[in-house]
């Protein structure tokens, strides 16, 4: 069985294009929304991706 602790999966959005990453985050640590400099595909360049509800 799984643990469960203080991950959850959360969704990050370009701010450039309609690009999205899934990752993880520790919710206890970082309580904010994370933003991250990541590659876009669809631009072909890094560009910041946003935490998305």
């Amino acid at each position: 069985m799984a643990k469960k602790g203080a991950r959850e999966t959360v969704k990050m959005k370009s701010s450039e294009s309609d690009e999205c990453y899934w990752t993880q985050k520790n919710k206890r640590n970082t309580t904010g929304r994370m933003e991250l400099k990541k590659f876009d595909k669809k631009l072909k360049k890094h560009v910041m991706f946003k935490e998305a509800k």
